[in-house]
């Protein structure tokens, strides 16, 4: 077992103008935080009442960049994770004391992320350098809402619904929560890509302290595992980080919180006065009994608080006179925590399958059997190119879940024919009668075929309408249409089987009128009464002669172009010039906001110049007011206008931004449609045989784009889409910032892409 050490407690205090200098004193040593009050004279004589506090922390953290406060508090809680060492960091705090941007940070800026974005860089910054060991990545986002489990991560397409409630579960590994999606992540972006999904579905809301107030407790957990590349050893190790972004207490009276947001309030204050209780028990050494299971959040964290781990408490405060109650609060909160002593200890694994002859497996907990599921999904979707084989229970499992996923595919298949076709018993002989009465089976049970408007499928006639002898001309056409499928390795709607009687148990009865049926039957009749072949018909000594040699795709896309493609390739330039448009009025308006920048640096350096030249000249004060002079009070006009003007501009090119996105969209969606309609005319027009283009002809029973197509080149980039890609490669906080913008703007693009098509759908049933 590992040594006791106590919990680390930093202090971060929000800057702010009207900061309370002579209520609020730090120690020399950066360590100490001091609160004095005035007495209250309004009590009398004799008064008791305490004015001084003082705290003593381990770091305080006054003006301190995003950089330093990682460095400081979360750094090496991080690398110690990757040695097998378990840590947490949690964010306590006043609402809209800054507890999130101290956790993520400013997800629009690079410069301004937060704890969670810089360790997941960290992380994978780490494996990078550790070539002898094979680590694994996965990650989980839970959200705590009024005593309600939610996995932010279960939007994302590939995520297994939860059919049941999320539970919270005690095993002798830990706590774990069931039925929350564990996401394995190989690269950086995919990491930042789940890390931006949880957050746009975090619950918000609107706050007297705080516009975009968080109004749950999150917890993020990085999972690590670590098996030696070099080493034939069982021994492995596992670590996990929790990220833990608390909910904002607040006094009701004082904030007045009414309805909705009253409710949240209520649960929220709850559940951290129910972890306030479980911090001052586990201070107590003589307690034996820590009430974890008071509420959601203390029994989630119950292995963070006082466990194996490392932990780090980062608490967020005020700097203003107003807000120095819950200040006080917030700092006995501090104090109470860094009494909590924890026990941290490499969490070491042992591999069933190396070294050993006999093995017995234990069953596999619920996160490692969900994050299986996953991976079999996304290798069927093609968005995974391998499993990682760990042993060979996880072999078995990958299997069992190829099962599972097969199963469910199976049903929705027969649901989806279920909803196009009636399934009919060959054992329930009043179905079968009731549909030979409509005439769509025969008296042998066989289906009888009909055009069904996006084909012709092929049936089997009854015995009664088949002539004695198939047509020389049907047969070659089966047997064309046989080899094809075998060709191009398609399903083709036509096969030879689907000529033949039919001997499952269940029949597909499509819902048509009986006169196509009939007219179906005598066309049948008709073609096999034909005797020359359909390949012998001198129509088609009318069609152009088709060149030996196909040409060149550049020159055939132009005449796709100016042809088939004329009406797509013109929505292709529409939407590219309105595209290019916005992106240079979004051009202009980053440069204006640019110079509105550059001015309001140089009338703050003019404002600190006289606030200098202020102080050392003496400064003067009538009625307790400031005294400055017509210059100064100018540029503070000045400045605040030049404020209101950059947040005028700042939010014209978040509008445009998201213009440019959804405009992007649609670029991309015509490029790929005009692609898409090449190659099927390309070849359609070149390579399908020739005897076989009367089938490619409206109405009949191939239609364009069913067979398999080979990829072609893609659309030659203009000089907007080349600045673009440039401009990932030169953006100013280097190339370490790529993967995090790459993640945020897809995400981005494909919530603005919902939003958007859910207002269309809204639009279209109004």
């Amino acid at each position: 077992m590992g040594t006791r050490k106590r919990v680390h407690a930093f202090v971060r205090v929000k800057p702010t103008d009207d900061f309370a200098h002579e209520m609020i004193k730090y120690g020399g040593d950066n360590k100490t935080i001091d609160i004095h009050l005035k007495k209250d004279t309004r009590r009398g004589v004799v008064n008791n009442q305490q004015t001084d506090w003082s705290f003593k922390l381990d770091g305080v953290l006054h003006d301190a960049s995003q950089d330093l406060v990682y460095e400081t508090v979360a750094k090496d809680v991080v690398s110690q994770a990757l040695n097998g060492y378990n840590g947490t960091i949690m964010c306590y705090g006043q609402t809209g004391a800054g507890k999130t941007y101290t956790m993520t940070g400013a997800t629009e800026n690079y410069k301004h992320r937060g704890i969670l974005p810089r360790a997941l860089q960290q992380v994978f910054k780490m494996i990078e350098e550790c070539p002898t060991q094979a680590i694994t990545v996965r990650v989980s986002y839970l959200e705590i809402y009024n005593e309600s489990l939610f996995d932010l991560l279960s939007t994302l397409p590939y995520a297994e619904p939860s059919v049941t409630p999320m539970t919270i579960v005690e095993s002798p590994q830990g706590v774990f929560i069931k039925g929350l999606s564990v996401h394995l992540t190989s690269q950086e972006e995919d990491a930042f890509s789940l890390l931006f999904e949880g957050e746009t579905n975090r619950i918000i809301a609107s706050h007297t302290m705080n516009k975009n107030s968080s109004r749950s407790h999150c917890i993020f957990t990085i999972y690590v595992e670590a098996h030696s590349r070099t080493l034939s050893d069982e021994k492995y190790i596992t670590s996990k980080i929790n990220l833990v972004d608390l909910a904002g207490s607040e006094r009701l009276g004082k904030s007045g919180s009414e309805g909705r947001v009253l409710k949240e309030a209520t649960y929220i204050n709850k559940s951290l006065s129910f972890l306030e209780q479980a911090i001052i028990a586990l201070g107590d050494q003589k307690r034996d009994h820590i009430p974890f299971r008071q509420c959601k959040l203390t029994h989630a964290l119950k292995d963070s608080l006082g466990g194996n781990c490392n932990m780090v408490l980062v608490t967020n405060i005020y700097g203003e006179a107003a807000q120095l109650e819950e200040t006080l609060s917030s700092l006995r909160f501090a104090s109470r925590m860094k009494l909590v002593t924890t026990e941290p200890a490499i969490n070491e694994k042992y591999d069933a399958e190396a070294n050993r002859t006999l093995v017995n497996y234990d069953p596999m907990d619920e996160i490692q059997i969900a994050e299986i599921n996953s991976q079999v999904r996304r290798y069927l979707e093609g968005t995974l190119d391998e499993i990682d084989i760990i042993n060979l229970r996880q072999i078995q499992e990958v299997f069992n879940q190829f099962r599972v996923v097969l199963s469910q595919q199976e049903q929705e298949v027969e649901s989806a024919l279920r909803r196009k076709y009636t399934l009919i018993d060959k054992n329930d002989f009043s179905a079968i009668s009731a549909v030979q009465k409509a005439g769509l089976v025969d008296v042998d049970g066989h289906l009888v075929g009909e055009p069904d408007g996006q084909g012709f499928g092929l049936g089997v006639a009854p015995s009664s309408t088949r002539p004695g002898k198939k047509s020389k001309s049907k047969k070659m056409f089966k047997e064309q249409l046989s080899s094809l499928a075998r060709k191009e390795g398609a399903r083709s709607p036509v096969s030879g089987k689907d000529l033949d009687a039919s001997t499952s148990k269940t029949q597909l009865t499509p819902s048509s009128k009986d006169g196509d049926v009939k007219d179906m039957l005598l066309q049948d009749r008709e073609t096999s009464s034909i005797e020359p072949l359909a390949s012998e018909s001198p129509k088609e000594e009318l069609h152009p002669p088709r060149p030996s040699t196909p040409p060149a795709k550049p020159v055939a896309f132009e005449d796709f172009k100016n042809e088939r493609g004329s009406e797509i390739n013109r929505i292709f330039k529409e939407n590219k010039s309105i595209l290019n448009e916005r992106r240079k009025r979004a051009s202009e308006t980053t440069q204006r906001i640019n110079a509105i920048k550059r001015e309001i640096d140089m009338t703050k350096e003019a404002l600190n110049f006289h606030k200098s030249l202020r102080e050392k000249q003496g400064e003067y004060e009538n009625k307790g007011l400031m005294i400055i002079d017509e210059e100064e009070f100018l540029l503070i006009l000045k400045l605040k206008d030049l404020k209101k003007q950059y947040r005028t501009e700042y939010q014209d090119l978040q509008d445009l931004r998201a213009e440019i996105q959804y405009c992007q969209h649609l670029v991309d969606q015509c490029r790929h449609r005009l692609l898409t309609e090449f190659d099927i005319w390309y070849n359609e027009s070149f390579f399908v045989p020739e005897d076989l283009q009367v089938a490619l002809k409206p109405g009949d029973s191939i239609r364009p784009g069913m067979m398999p197509l080979s990829r072609i080149l893609s659309l030659g980039e203009d000089d907007q889409d080349r600045f673009s890609r440039l401009q990932q490669t030169m953006l100013p906080e280097g190339p370490d910032s790529v993967s995090f913008y790459n993640a945020k703007v897809k995400t981005e693009q494909k919530h603005n892409y919902l939003k958007t098509m859910m207002g269309l759908q809204q639009t279209h049933r109004k």
